[in-house]
């Protein structure tokens, strides 16, 4: 039997702990399986296929300071917070290298059950309580090993969940795949007042432990130096969490004070802007074509656009805009 270790990561940034999953898959011995146990502050986790732009409620996700970091595998966007907890096994692969999501989330069901708590598996990745959702899955093989990772709901801010995930009705044209939003809920419910989420995450692995026993896995300084190198490269880049999204096509639209009602039609791949046209009741000195031209290549962030619009007056083009307008309605 392939032996067991389980890390019990204390760390909440997301790009780390996504570069600590990535590490443990790529760098420890493959001759274990490991489990890890995880949790991020305000974070939303989009899939490795899709559009960051697209999936995104940016307004929301500005004003709140919330993290936008794209994991290795497929599926949809996640919001987490420091009510829900995160784990991640990592182990061969089987025999047939397809993704199989029911013998990995059939343990967690398990232990639920073993709370008293209904949980089941339904649809291709979703754990649910009363046809209530509480846990997303995706996962990511590569050479004979499987990275499978799965959130689970315990007492997060449910509201934020539908704010920070929010796509607007102009955004629904997309080459990237679309999350699906679900009804979901917390297991808080489940548990009492009084057993709060440190508590089920003690019991949790005490539960995985007893039914695979295994030793704990503590990251060694040189383990977390190049945990840090690979945050640094690519967990926390800018080209990795928006640029590496796929082709996508988004319609804004905004009613700005001393310009009138404009609308912005714009499609972006790896993070730049493709196309790009405006129109609306606007009035203009020069005309609007050239101003979007302009726009054609840069970045979709407010460091990418604020340098395309260094010597441009966006108000010669779209009577009564501003500089700071213009960002807001292309990029929230």
């Amino acid at each position: 039997m392939m032996k067991f270790s389980y890390l019990n990561l204390r760390t909440t940034d997301a790009a780390w702990n996504l570069a600590a999953e990535q590490y443990v898959f790529d760098a420890l011995p493959n001759d274990r399986s490991y489990l890890m146990l995880w949790q991020n502050k305000n974070a939303v986790i989009v899939g490795k296929y899709q559009n960051t732009a697209v999936e995104i409620n940016a307004e929301y996700v500005k004003a709140h300071k919330i993290q936008v970091v794209r994991r290795l595998s497929g599926g949809g966007a996640v919001y987490h917070d420091l009510g829900n907890l995160n784990y991640s096994f990592i182990t061969d692969a089987s025999g047939s290298g397809k993704i199989d999501f029911q013998g990995f989330c059939q343990p967690v069901i398990r232990i639920l059950r073993s709370f008293g708590v209904p949980a089941e598996l339904n649809g291709r990745n979703d754990m649910t309580v009363n046809g209530k959702k509480f846990s997303g899955n995706a996962q990511y093989i590569r050479k004979g090993r499987v990275l499978h990772h799965g959130t689970i709901l315990f007492d997060s801010d449910l509201e934020a969940v539908g704010h920070a995930l929010h796509v607007d009705a102009e955004k629904l044209q997309n080459k990237g795949v679309a999350s699906v939003r679900s009804r979901v809920t917390n297991l808080r419910p489940w548990f009492g007042e009084e057993i709060g989420l440190d508590a089920f995450r003690k019991a949790l692995l005490a539960e995985f432990q007893r039914e695979t026993p295994g030793d704990p896995y503590l990251f060694t300084e040189t383990d977390r130096q190049a945990i840090d190198e690979i945050r640094r490269q690519r967990y926390a880049c800018w080209d990795w969490n928006y640029g590496r999204s796929p082709a996508g096509s988004m319609e804004k639209k905004r009613r700005i004070e001393g310009c009138g009602t404009v609308t912005a039609s714009l499609s972006v791949d790896r993070g730049r802007i493709q196309t790009l046209s405006f129109s609306g009741d606007f009035f203009s000195t020069l005309e609007p074509d050239a101003l979007a031209e302009h726009l054609i290549g840069a970045k979709l962030n407010e460091e990418g656009l604020d340098q395309a619009l260094a010597e441009w007056d966006p108000g010669l083009y779209l009577r009564g805009m501003t500089r700071e307008k213009l960002l807001r309605l292309l990029l929230y």
